[in-house]
């Protein structure tokens, strides 16, 4: 399949989902961002705005879903922020919680891959979360679009599930992970059960295509896009929800992690 084949797929898949989120989250969101200082931003989250400092900086969330993180962003004292997501959904309840909020936030629904030309040398900073890296089918790619959008010198900031989550069932004996792939299998996941991770209520979804990519596989695709490594950490803490038994435990394995890189090469 082409790049744009699997990126249309999932596009259609996650406007499928919104109005099942939605029923799940939207007007306790809506209730949050009315009120001064929303901010959902943990702790790891805070340490690196804090040491990259937010006042006055442009900044991009790539795969913003509803915009509440990049939300997070503007109240810690961002100048622009701008969130893409290939969701038109989404996007439509991004513009709404903002709006609720009196957030003075753009977000733009487009494929990562295609964001326009008129954003390019626009951002300070690109924020990238959860879950984002794994509906990417072309990884040097993505990080070449980052690339694109910085100014001189950018930076960026990327804080995701750990992928060795990936390769794990969460429902073996007593909850234990059971392994379920190789963790360097590179082949595209296909999934049709739909994305209702907060019900965990499967239902007939277009079809889903979510890529595994390793460490080493994310690590060289930054770097070969021309970005220095700053920052790097592995935490035993979970960011998605489903791993929050493991937190507890003596044998720990890493669970979530965050990468800092900048660059100021010529684009």
């Amino acid at each position: 399949m082409e790049r744009s084949e699997y990126t249309e797929s999932n596009r259609r898949a996650w406007n499928e989902v919104q109005p099942i989120h939605r029923r799940h989250n939207f007007e306790a969101l809506l209730r949050a961002v009315r009120e001064p200082g929303f901010d959902r931003s943990d702790a790891v989250e805070r340490r690196i705005f804090d040491r990259l400092g937010l006042a006055g900086k442009s900044v991009a969330q790539l795969g913003c879903n509803n915009g509440r993180e990049l939300l997070s962003v503007k109240t810690r004292g961002a100048w622009r922020c701008v969130g893409f997501d290939i969701s038109d959904a989404f996007i439509g309840e991004a513009r709404e919680l903002a709006a609720a909020g009196g957030f003075d936030c753009e977000f733009v629904r487009t494929d990562i891959y295609d964001i326009a030309s008129g954003y390019d040398g626009s951002f300070d900073l690109v924020y990238v979360t959860i879950g984002v890296l794994t509906w990417m089918p072309d990884l040097p790619g993505f990080f070449a679009v980052v690339s694109r959008i910085l100014r001189r010198p950018g930076w960026l900031f990327l804080y995701d599930s750990h992928p060795i989550q990936e390769i794990f069932e969460p429902d073996g004996p007593q909850g234990a992970p059971r392994l379920d792939r190789s963790y360097f299998d590179r082949r595209p996941l296909l999934g049709t059960g739909g994305l209702d991770y907060y019900g965990r209520i499967p239902y007939e979804s277009s079809p889903t295509y979510d890529f595994h990519h390793t460490l080493a596989v994310v690590l060289r695709a930054c770097q070969g896009a021309g970005f220095t490594l700053e920052e790097f950490e592995e935490y035993p803490h979970d960011i998605s929800s489903l791993w929050r038994h493991l937190e507890s435990q003596d044998a720990k394995i890493p669970l979530s992690y965050s990468l800092v890189a900048h660059c100021d090469q010529p684009r």
